[in-house]
């Protein structure tokens, strides 16, 4: 298997055409190996992924020095992210639901909700908003901000 593709030949994977840069997202911070870009539905101002450049479907077959990469990279951003948005909690979560690539949310906390779990909501029925997507102007701002402040 060749891990540059996307197992799923009929299905271009999103993230490894961000990172041949066929799409451009606003990246803040990029390299060799990973791409940190906002994501365009955010959950609050700043809201960064991190994806690696090379396609791994889970952030369990992601190699070990990759994740710490990932991990290492999710810090710097996160303390970054505190500076600009004066928050004092940061979440970092390995995910993969909407793209089958490995990636990683950093997301500024402005309350305790931000970041929830269907384990401790007592509701047997949620709904949920699509969260909006800023707009190309607003995104390159806060892409430019974070850019500044790593």
């Amino acid at each position: 298997m060749d891990d540059d593709k996307d197992t799923n030949a009929l299905t271009p994977c999103l993230f490894c055409e961000m990172a041949k840069g066929t799409i451009r997202p606003n990246v803040v911070f990029e390299n060799d190996r990973l791409m940190a870009f906002l994501d365009i539905a955010p959950i609050r101002r700043g809201h960064v992924q991190i994806v690696p450049r090379k396609h791994f479907a889970c952030f369990d077959d992601l190699p070990g020095d990759l994740a710490s990469e990932v991990v290492a990279l999710g810090q710097k951003i996160a303390r970054a992210q505190k500076r600009l948005y004066g928050v004092e909690r940061v979440a970092f979560l390995f995910t993969g639901g909407d793209v089958p690539h490995a990636d990683a949310h950093v997301v500024p906390m402005v309350e305790n909700t931000d970041i929830t779990s269907r384990r401790y909501i007592k509701e047997e029925t949620l709904t949920f908003a699509s969260l909006p997507n800023p707009g190309s102007e607003e995104l390159e701002c806060v892409a430019a901000e974070l850019k500044s402040a790593l």
